[in-house]
């Protein structure tokens, strides 16, 4: 058995990154606003979001596409912090402008973003979650954004994929993409060609893969 490492990594931190310029700057709210036709004249007050900079982004989970995540909102002026499996998570949490998950699907990481790790948050603050649909709490993550607990949320994954919480559904401080981290032609690419690296090196040289995971 084989993976591929690597070759989704920066298509799924740009996406992360896209999701919460999305979110913040209400890009979709925005999209659906001049889409159903509703007359608008420019404000300073019209359809304000709030800026990156100097904001504090928490990466939950820093391997490979958590720290491209972390390089990338570093560019945008923010500041990141890191929380690992042996880190105080709620505490970080409570620091944090943006939460934005990378951790792998385990028995230990179910529901990690559940209730209590919502409540820890700052009620200015967002969730981005790129990473696994069973790490939030969806039940509870509708509960907390429809009473102000949190800002808002992105979300590229789901607790029960392909389908999604009817209560996300019709809220404008969420923002909803199907799955599409790794959907860059240049990423499905390279994850094909890494596919065939490995079968070529199993049935035709008979080697063990550079990617192998089980033997």
């Amino acid at each position: 058995m084989t993976n591929t490492p690597d070759v989704l990594t920066a298509a799924t931190a740009e996406l992360a990154m896209a999701l919460l310029l999305a979110l913040v700057r209400r890009v979709g709210e925005g999209d659906r606003f001049v889409r159903a036709r509703e007359p608008w004249r420019f404000s300073l007050e019209f359809m304000l979001g709030r800026g990156l900079g100097g904001r504090t982004m928490l990466i939950v989970g820093p391997g490979r596409i958590g720290r491209e995540t972390a390089r990338l909102a570093e560019a945008f002026g923010m500041r990141v912090a890191f929380a690992g499996r042996n880190d105080p998570l709620h505490t970080l949490l409570g620091e944090a402008d943006v939460v934005s998950l990378h951790c792998p699907s385990t028995a230990e990481s179910r529901h990690l973003i559940d209730a209590a790790a919502l409540a820890a948050m700052k009620p200015s603050a967002v969730l981005v979650n790129t990473a696994r649909g069973p790490i939030v709490d969806e039940a509870a993550l509708v509960a907390a954004l429809c009473a102000g607990t949190i800002a808002g949320a992105a979300l590229d994954v789901y607790e029960r994929e392909p389908q999604v919480h009817e209560g996300l559904l019709d809220l404008d401080n969420v923002v909803l993409t199907p799955h599409l981290g790794s959907a860059t032609r240049e990423a499905r690419v390279a994850m094909g060609m890494l596919c065939v690296e490995g079968l070529r090196a199993v049935l035709l040289d008979d080697r063990i893969p550079a990617n192998v995971v089980v033997s």
